[in-house]
């Protein structure tokens, strides 16, 4: 699929956002959902591309975060809810925002997380139902490039990992300075049914859940603690250490198979566990495999993008472009290959439809790539824009979120 947003080809429509925010859009039916944070006082500062200073953003004054709903159809702004509106109690990364959890639907029930400043559900048409306050969520890297970091307990770098929904339940994955946990909320009123803590280290990833296996179960990434603890009652399951020291991204589950990867600090790993997991499955002594982990990767994880899983192949995008493809069955490497000419940064996950990937730079280049063994770049589209969240895609048609637009390209129903 190729586009062009300046000269407005195949472009279905563009609605301006206001504020910052990378919580990628979310669909259900003819609706679009996003969230943002508005400065009250300026534009908020964004520091894109590829660089290792880890000071936090001046980005303090006066935030009002918000919940925007689109007709998917028109670009329309259906309605726009203010969810919470004050000083930010923490600050966040440069490349970061204060509105960085992509939101989570049933169709009837829209959850918004915003971190410290609290977790918000609505109904479709925009009204309050519940919220909860967990109070200061400090993620703060106590560990840096794998090793204790003196100024670690200094740095704010904010909260991403975004909520999910499954059978009635809302699940969130708080790995935090002190007392981190999991949590399952009952979806009609937020009482909380569960809570497990966790002793890891700061963490941005989302949770996922798996079906398969001998009993379904909410899987996280973690540095020191990535796992897997039962729907219903939050009892732990299985547990491993060995990850990148900030965890990022999102498990995945395939064909019996749970993916976790992070890369950050030395390690760079891949783990391929199996959804019958149980107790400590921590890889030890060299070993790559064990009776729970299938094969893994010593140098293959990426930092910031969720990996994609499509056919039968692995896809890991690391954060410099670099795009490495794997069989995912049994772990063998197919090809590494770098998208673009180097110097842009990746921070939006893949998306796949119709026999393509779509890889999207923070600069705003999008590369449709050919699924299977072999490299090939079908088309490069830009944006015109930075793109930091992962777009979405819905009925022949994909829809971006840049840094002050919702965007959606492609060809009509």
């Amino acid at each position: 699929m190729a586009w062009n947003v300046e000269k407005v080809e195949h472009v279905l429509w563009k609605t301006a956002i206001p504020g910052l925010g990378h919580s990628s859009p979310i669909i259900w039916g003819d609706r679009l959902f996003v969230t943002t944070a508005v400065n009250q006082r300026k534009t908020a500062p964004l520091k894109v591309g590829l660089y290792g200073e880890p000071a936090s953003a001046e980005d303090e004054d006066v935030q009002q975060w918000r919940v925007f709903c689109l007709n998917k159809q028109t670009g329309e702004i259906l309605w726009d809810k203010t969810a919470h509106e004050g000083v930010p109690k923490l600050k966040r990364h440069p490349k970061a925002t204060h509105a960085n959890c992509t939101m989570a639907t049933d169709g009837t029930n829209v959850v918004a997380f915003f971190g410290s400043e609290g977790l918000y559900c609505y109904d479709l048409a925009g009204r309050p139902r519940w919220q909860k306050d967990w109070g200061t969520l400090r993620t703060s890297p106590i560990v840096y490039n794998d090793v204790p970091d003196p100024q670690g307990v200094d740095l704010e770098w904010g909260f991403a990992s975004s909520p999910i929904i499954y059978d009635n339940r809302v699940f969130v994955q708080c790995d935090v300075l002190t007392n981190g946990f999991v949590a399952a909320l009952d979806l009609a009123n937020g009482k909380e049914i569960w809570r497990t803590r966790r002793d890891d280290t700061a963490t941005w990833s989302t949770p996922n859940v798996c079906a398969e296996g001998p009993r379904p179960q909410l899987i996280v990434n973690g540095w020191k603690h990535m796992g897997g603890y039962d729907l219903r009652t939050g009892e732990q399951i299985w547990w491993m250490s060995g990850g990148g020291d900030c965890p990022v991204p999102t498990p995945m589950v395939w064909n019996g198979l749970i993916f976790l990867m992070s890369a950050h600090g030395p390690r760079r790993p891949i783990y391929a566990v199996r959804t019958d997991a149980m107790g400590d499955v921590s890889l030890r002594n060299g070993a790559s495999t064990n009776r729970y982990v299938a094969w893994s990767a010593l140098r293959g994880g990426s930092y910031m993008q969720t990996p994609l899983i499509y056919g039968d192949y692995l896809y890991s995008c690391h954060v410099d472009g670099v795009l490495s493809c794997y069989e995912a069955r049994t772990g063998k490497q197919l090809y590494k290959e770098r998208l673009g000419k180097g110097g842009d940064g990746f921070t939006a996950s893949p998306v796949a439809s119709e026999g393509k990937l779509y890889f999207t730079s923070e600069q705003g280049a999008v590369f449709v790539v050919k699924p299977g063994a072999d490299f090939t770049v079908l088309a490069t589209n830009q944006m015109g824009e930075v793109c930091m969240a992962t777009p979405a895609i819905s009925k022949g048609a994909i829809f971006f979120r840049t840094q002050g637009h919702v965007v959606a390209v492609g060809g009509r129903e």
